[in-house]
């Protein structure tokens, strides 16, 4: 059968005119996912998606929430902005201490760097924090901690006098930063309590960092040292890594302005908490023991074990409750991770410890009952708990009481669970949600 050369050209039209509206609904498609990829779920920095809707995998050292596009037809752009940016005590993050500027992103919060010096004449260098003065804590951006009322007993809190130059003498009070932190897990299958912990800078008996300014309303300020007996010329880190044998150990940048009471800035590492099941940020400074101040990279401050603890939200009470896993789950890619022992063992991209992503009570715009002076108190999960499977990663105070009400927590070795008398200085920086 012969060929019929215009039958074909009618077919082949025919099968054009059937193609091409296939053709360009592929085209239109292949461009509305590319777009979806560029503007929804490929910017990983932004919690997105990629084009299959699933979450880009984040770093697992980062608590901080998805974005709320996760999984939503459209990017990050069309939604409207956190509740919390109406009013702070909603939904979103907020940033509670206002004195400086916070990079989420990097950990850090880099605040105003102050110099005061001891009645002999040396310097001290410090930071401002927390207050009991209202008005002073809203016009510097300070977090205001009522509760710091009741911190003035036996050596918790020294005694300091402005100056005519504006500038704290404190009367009491030293801190050592030459010692190298050192620390060594414990075993492989228990690596808590760690076989060494020796701090990087270690306070004399009567140092603390909260002070009661006498003359100037008699209200305490938590004013953590970040140098002392050190010269401006001694602390100029602007573009090079500090010296940790000078400086705190938290310390990531430090640039003073001379011998000058302000102008200068310190940038500090912060540490990624739990709040009520929102995350949060907040710096560890000092701690009364040795160990935790050791794995907190903080100073030991021995003046603080005069705080009274256990009193938690009760009257006259200074402190507020931190909780700590000793024996979490463990891998540095486990969603579920927590815990010192994970902390010990497990490192990030970057090669460093993974922080151990305590538990806190109330913070700023959550609840009313916010110290920087936290009560540590440690559990341990059963080993009944674990052999059931219920250890997880817990993120709420009641959550954790919960646990420890049924059992499957314990104190240490099994004791009562409750606080182990060591306080904590952790200023509040952050609500991340």
């Amino acid at each position: 059968m012969s060929k019929n050369p215009e039958g074909s050209s009618k077919g082949s039209r025919r099968l054009f005119y059937v193609l091409l509206p296939l053709t360009l609904a592929v085209v239109v498609l292949v461009l509305a996912l590319q777009a979806v990829g560029q503007d929804g779920g490929q910017e990983s920095d932004e919690g997105g998606s990629n084009l299959a809707g699933l979450p880009v995998t984040p770093d697992p050292a980062d608590p901080s929430p998805a974005a709320p596009s996760v999984g939503a037809s459209v990017p990050l752009s069309y939604f409207g902005p956190f509740p919390s940016e109406v009013k702070k005590e909603l939904v979103g993050p907020v940033e509670l201490l206002r004195s400086g500027s916070i990079d989420p992103r990097a950990g850090t919060v880099t605040l105003p760097l102050y110099r005061g010096q001891m009645e002999d004449g040396k310097n001290v260098w410090y930071i401002l924090t927390d207050t009991t003065d209202r008005d002073n804590a809203e016009s510097l951006g300070l977090n205001f901690a009522g509760k710091l009322l009741y911190a003035d007993v036996g050596r918790a809190t020294r005694r300091a006098k402005l100056q005519k130059n504006g500038t704290l003498t404190f009367e009491s009070g030293s801190v050592d930063f030459s010692p190298n932190r050192r620390v060594v897990p414990g075993g492989v299958a228990k690596p808590f309590p760690p076989k060494t912990a020796e701090p990087g800078s270690v306070g004399d008996k009567n140092y603390t960092p909260l002070i009661r300014i006498e003359n100037a309303g008699n209200h305490i300020y938590n004013a953590p040292v970040i140098a002392f007996d050190v010269d401006g010329d001694d602390l100029k880190f602007c573009n090079r890594p500090p010296n940790h044998n000078v400086v705190h150990d938290r310390v990531v940048k430090i640039c003073p302005s001379g011998d000058k009471n302000g102008g200068g800035t310190v940038t500090l590492a912060t540490t990624p908490i739990f709040s009520f099941a929102k995350p949060a940020l907040y710096i560890s400074m000092d701690a009364s023991d040795p160990m935790v101040a050791t794995l907190d990279n903080g100073t030991h401050a021995p003046a603080l074990a005069d705080l009274p603890v256990g009193g938690d939200d009760s009257a006259f009470s200074a402190v507020e409750r931190l909780f700590v896993v000793a024996n979490g789950p463990t891998g540095a890619t486990n969603p579920q991770r927590q815990g010192l022992s994970s902390a010990l063992t497990d490192k990030g991209p970057d090669e460093k410890p993974l922080p151990p992503l305590n538990v806190i009570g109330g913070i700023p715009t959550v609840a009313l009952d916010y110290s920087p002076m936290w009560d540590l108190n440690l559990g341990q999960w059963t080993q009944k708990a674990i052999q059931m499977d219920y250890r997880a990663r817990i993120n709420d105070e009641f959550q954790f009481l919960d646990m420890a009400r049924r059992g499957w927590i314990t104190g240490p070795d099994g004791k009562r669970f409750g606080s182990t008398g060591i306080v904590v200085n952790c200023p509040i920086v952050m609500r991340l949600l």
